[in-house]
Parts: structure tokens; sequence; C-alpha cells
């Protein structure tokens, strides 16, 4: 991922200082998506968290009507992750069975993270776990087999590997995840928004990169892969963070308040400008369209002739 420049990561990290609040595992303060909540396409069920105090309230809700169906209470305080600073929310996984929330942090960096697995569908806890080091919640796979992490390796909140979690094996798996075309020095950024697919696997984030282009990871949850998609025609934008993916015909598009500005192709993950419209030159069409038009005319005007009533 790109570099971001220092002054950016000097104001993050100035921020996290002062900050009191708690929020999600990003790191910066004073982004809490927990009563917003979480749901997949394939679930209808939407998930909250709600701050107790030394408790968290977890309600299972429908996304019609909004009925609470179920809640659970957990010991301590743990919320819906978010994995972008638009709010972005994540933890469930694409079948609707498994939750992952995230204990808030209240600074940075932290030695330890801990988190909550429950089943999505009865609210029953599995287990809270802590991890040494600083994470915060990435991705989980479709199933729930495993989950991907930002491991934050230094104070620099811009400088982070994507690790890879076993939710079954219940261990943190060595090996970074990068891309192979990347140099791993430029995995840095602060990710803007995220879109995933429809059926969980690939996780779509835009990042800033200040310090260079703007950049699209693309992680696929089911074979750990990842591809990092350079947007230079995105260079300079002001409206940057203000941007947002959207899937269209096989590849994604950044889009912004007036259109389409970037797209993707799935295939090749090669990037370019959007899409112009198919529109058809009506050129072609002109000349034997007048002459259908003055056919009609003729017809008709020969069926009024010999319509018109004989005078004496």
């Amino acid at each position: 991922m790109r570099v971001l420049v220092l002054a950016a990561a000097a104001v993050t990290v100035a921020a996290v200082a002062a900050a009191t609040a708690s929020a999600d595992g990003l790191p910066v303060l004073g982004i809490d998506v927990g009563t917003q909540g979480v749901a997949v396409p394939a679930s209808v069920y939407r998930y909250v968290t709600i701050d107790r105090g030394e408790t968290t309230l977890v309600e299972r809700i429908a996304r019609k009507g909004g009925k609470v169906l179920q809640f659970t209470t957990l010991k301590g305080t743990f919320t819906i992750p978010a994995v972008a600073y638009d709010s972005s929310a994540g933890g469930l996984s694409a079948d609707g069975r498994t939750l992952v929330l995230i204990q808030p942090r209240t600074s940075f960096p932290r030695r330890r993270t801990t988190f909550a697995e429950l089943g999505a569908r009865d609210l029953r806890v599995r287990r809270v776990f802590s991890l040494r080091g600083d994470f915060s919640f990435d991705a989980v796979s479709p199933k729930g087999r495993s989950m991907f992490l930002i491991n934050y390796t230094s104070p620099d909140p811009t400088r982070y590997a994507v690790r890879a979690y076993d939710l079954r094996s219940r261990r943190l798996l060595p090996a970074p995840i990068t891309d192979p075309a990347e140099r791993s020095d430029k995995m840095r950024g602060s990710p803007i928004t995220r879109l995933e697919s429809a059926d969980g696997r690939w996780a779509y984030t835009l990042y800033d990169g200040s310090g260079a282009a703007p950049f699209v990871h693309a992680l696929d949850t089911v074979t750990s892969r990842a591809h990092c998609i350079d947007l230079d025609l995105l260079l300079g934008r002001a409206d940057l963070w203000q941007l947002r993916l959207r899937p269209d015909r096989g590849g994604l598009d950044v889009v912004s308040a007036a259109g389409p500005v970037a797209r993707i192709d799935l295939a090749t993950f090669a990037a370019g400008p959007p899409s112009a419209p198919v529109r058809r030159d009506p050129r072609p069409w002109l000349v034997p369209g007048a002459v259908l038009i003055a056919v009609a005319l003729v017809g008709l005007a020969g069926r009024a002739v010999r319509r018109r009533p004989a005078t004496a």
C-alpha cells in the first residue's frame, strides 16, 4: 500500500493520544458503528452492540421492521468493528453464522487486542480471546473459517501488515498477506471506504495513498491472497474522501457524487478511466426513418381522399 504523508500520521497519533471516548479497532478514536450494526445480503438480521458500561448488549434485529428478536450480554466492552473511515462495518460472515466483535481501543498503540466470537444465529458466545499486539479487524471469510486483521507494527499507524487468523485452529498465521507484485514496505495508507462482493469472498478497500496515488486493496478471504490496484488518475482529487465503490458488470467503479471516476476490471485487476455509456448514433436511421414516415403519410392521404363523400 502507499506512503501516507508524515503530517497526516502526526495528526492521527495526536488525535489518538488526546481522545478519551472509546471506538472500534481503527487507530483513530471517534468512529463507533456498534449502534449502526452490521448485516450481510444473505441474512434477514442486523446485529448491533450497545455499551452498558461494564457489559455489552448484543442484539439480533429484524432488518424489516426493526424488531429485536434476540439479545445476549457480554462481560466487558465490545463493539461491531469498523473497517473504513466512512463507518463501513464488518464482523459478520456472509453465511450469517459467525459474528466477530472487537474490544474498543482507548489508546494507540496497545499491547493486546481482545475479540469475541459468537454464533450469529443463537448469539451464543463461542469464546473470548486476546492477541498480543495491536490489531484492528479487516474481514471474515464467507463461512467464518478465517478472519483477517490489520496488525500495526510501529507507533506510526500507517505501518501495518495484513494477517490471517484461523478461527477453527485458533491461531494467528505467521506470514503476512501481501501482493506479490508490491514491495512490503509500501503497505501503508488509511481506509476510506469498503465494499464486499455479494458472496462475501472479496473485500475491496479504497485507501487514500496521501503520499502517492490512491489504490484499492482487493483481499480474497477464501485463498488469503491480495492485490493492490493503483489509481493514478485519482491523484490530487479534492473529493477523495467522498469517493465510494460500486460493482458494475464484472468490474468495480469508483464513484463520486457526479458519477464514476475510475473503473477496475475484476478479471485482470487493471484500472483505468470509467466506462463510457453505450450510445447509439441516430444518424444511420434518419434517412430510412424519413422514408417510412413519408410513405405512411401518403397512405393516410390516399385513404382520406377515397373516404371523402361525393357532392351533388
